[in-house]
């Protein structure tokens, strides 16, 4: 028996075949057509040619995307691909599938993964955080994925800068239609934009580590609003390991900088939450969406 999982991106698609153990057993991938139609047909194809590559199929299918599934209609919404809202994606794709079908939010799905075999594994409430172009978090706590009564769980891109300075008030507007929301402050887009210069993230990177003064400040105002923001995660959850993914993880600094700036703004005096760099990189959304299922495809 394997398991499939479907990483339904922004750009592009994947879908993967892991074993019991968690090994990829195949990986396929091609370019989103950001058409509905267009892109469950896709889905269908990558999940038939990775089962084929396999070997073996699976009785069900695990779906990470971007928001999340509305409890009171089932519908998507909250998606950055504003294209997928108000659609029935998951029954939709059990229909071109034809089996069961589970859909979970792809920052979900790399929390997920990252706790049952990567940064957060042996750690019973793991907090995981995508800070890429935007934002997106999850919770999983033994090795079970937190949605909430209202679905929203870990949505915490979407809730304010904690402790805003008057610069920073109102903050950005959110393509949420918001004002301030932390992923504007704490994705990498972030950073570009309060850098001002036109470089991308990892360029004001590469300038603040070669001592760039107007990099290095941006720089310092990222540490210290992400360390804010998380600081009202470890207020509120007290997780045993916080885990970053996406491409603003890759930046070393960070690793070494944020506890000790988390610290001072978590109501304790004993801070020694560490701050891991998600083990599987770009493939926990993947991962993590094959994780959705047991292996017997029950519920």
């Amino acid at each position: 028996m394997i398991r499939i999982g479907v990483d339904f991106g922004g750009t592009k698609i994947e879908a993967a075949a892991l074993s019991a153990d968690g090994r990829f057993l195949a990986r396929v991938r091609a370019p989103n057509p950001r058409d509905y139609d267009a892109a469950l047909r896709t889905v269908a194809q990558l999940v038939a040619d990775a089962e084929r590559e396999a070997g073996a199929a699976a009785t069900a299918i695990g779906v990470g995307m971007p928001g999340s599934i509305s409890p009171a209609n089932g519908l998507i919404r909250n998606a950055n691909s504003t294209w997928l809202n108000g659609r029935a994606f998951g029954d939709d794709l059990q229909g071109v599938l034809g089996r069961p079908v589970r859909l979970a939010n792809d920052a979900n799905c790399m929390a997920l993964s990252e706790a049952v075999d990567g940064a957060g594994a042996e750690s019973a409430v793991v907090f995981a955080v995508i800070i890429g172009t935007g934002c997106g978090g999850g919770v999983v706590v033994n090795r079970q994925l937190l949605h909430g009564r209202n679905g929203v769980a870990g949505e915490w891109g979407h809730t304010p800068l904690p402790w805003p300075t008057a610069a920073e008030h109102p903050g950005p507007k959110c393509w949420c239609g918001r004002h301030g929301c932390l992923e504007t402050w704490i994705s990498g887009t972030g950073l570009e934009r309060d850098h001002g210069g036109g470089a991308p993230a990892y360029e004001v990177v590469a300038q603040a580590r070669s001592g760039d003064a107007h990099a290095v400040a941006a720089f310092d105002r990222y540490v210290d609003r992400l360390a804010r923001g998380l600081a009202v995660i470890c207020d509120l959850l007290d997780p045993d390991v916080i885990v970053l993914a996406g491409g603003m993880s890759n930046v070393d600094a960070l690793y070494d900088r944020l506890p000790g700036a988390i610290a001072p703004h978590v109501f304790t005096d004993h801070f020694t939450t560490p701050v891991r760099k998600a083990v599987h990189g770009d493939s926990s959304g993947v991962r993590g969406a094959a994780w959705l299922w047991p292996l017997e495809g029950g519920a």
